[in-house]
């Protein structure tokens, strides 16, 4: 039987560029930062009101994973 050679993909030089091109992008994005409003919203879920609510939601997994049922 005659292996049959698939065609397609990409070579390393094509993959290369991609691999640029996509750094360029990213960084382009990196450097815009965050917008002010998202900003604001990650302070108030920063804010005392949420790391009470996470503490209190790690103390209730807490709780349902030694509720004795092991």
């Amino acid at each position: 039987m005659k292996e049959v050679k698939k065609q397609g993909g990409l070579n390393a030089e094509i993959q290369s560029r991609i691999g640029h091109q996509l750094r360029a992008m990213y960084d382009d994005v990196v450097r815009q930062g965050v917008p002010d409003r998202f900003a604001e919203l990650i302070r108030k879920l920063d804010g005392p009101e949420a790391a009470a609510a996470a503490q209190a939601a790690s103390a209730g997994e807490q709780t349902a994973k030694t509720d004795g049922r092991d």
